[in-house]
């Protein structure tokens, strides 16, 4: 007597199987859980390295550009210039310099930002009253302290205003990175687009805009407790 041959039943596809590919799909979300993780913690890890140093090199600049009004239009050709450098040219040239590490990305982004931070720091700087700096100084204020503690806090609303701009344009470029292999939620849209993979695709571009919106209401609230003064404005 022959035993019958128990057959398991074949598994359903998932929702990112190649015969589904749905845009949406949970199963994706559980199973490439520590991925998308890790792929964001890098997006936003290089994003705020960025910035924190697009600032570092932006305030000099903006301060020499004050204090000699003959290199203004030097500084900001040059930083504006910047960016009309197509990122699949910059890369690459940083390569030999610094390897294919994030520190190529994070160097190019912040090289990307000093088109908006440079010239938001100066505009800032200026929008201070000419009236406060005479006072300040009446008051024995030297050039350091007036600027940290008088012109600087004056200023914050105008250099907060153009931070929040590289920021979010940031988030936006940080994807490029995938062409040196450090593009955080990029390296996800780029695999996604290369293969179809829509599920993939349309979570890393998702998490990317809401990376972008965490960004900016963080430095919304940070301006708020900086500036507590511009609170009752207009109340």
């Amino acid at each position: 007597m022959t035993v019958p041959t128990l057959v398991a039943p074949a598994a359903e596809p998932s929702c990112y199987s190649r015969l589904t590919n749905e845009w949406i799909c949970g199963q994706y979300l559980s199973d490439r859980q520590d991925q998308i993780v890790d792929a964001t913690v890098q997006h936003l890890a290089i994003t705020v390295a960025a910035v924190v140093l697009g600032v570092l090199i932006a305030f000099p600049l903006a301060l020499l550009a004050r204090r000699y009004p003959r290199l203004e239009s030097t500084v900001l050709g040059v930083s504006t210039g910047v960016y009309t450098i197509p990122s699949l040219a910059l890369f690459p040239l940083l390569v030999p310099f610094t390897g294919l590490s994030p520190t190529t990305v994070v160097i190019g982004l912040a090289l990307y930002a000093l088109t908006v931070l440079v010239r938001a720091i100066l505009e800032g700087l200026r929008s201070v009253p000419d009236e406060v700096r005479e006072s300040a100084t009446g008051l024995g204020y030297g050039a350091g302290r007036l600027l940290l503690r008088v012109e600087l806090p004056l200023a914050l609303p105008v250099i907060m205003a153009g931070l929040r701009v590289a920021t979010v344009s940031t988030v936006a470029l940080t994807t490029v990175g995938s062409l040196v292999a450090y593009g955080g939620l990029g390296n996800l849209i780029k695999d996604g687009v290369s293969t179809n993979f829509r599920a993939e695709l349309l979570t890393a571009s998702v998490l990317c805009v809401l990376l972008a919106l965490v960004l900016d209401v963080v430095l919304v609230l940070t301006q708020r407790v900086l500036t507590p003064w511009t609170r009752g404005v207009g109340a």
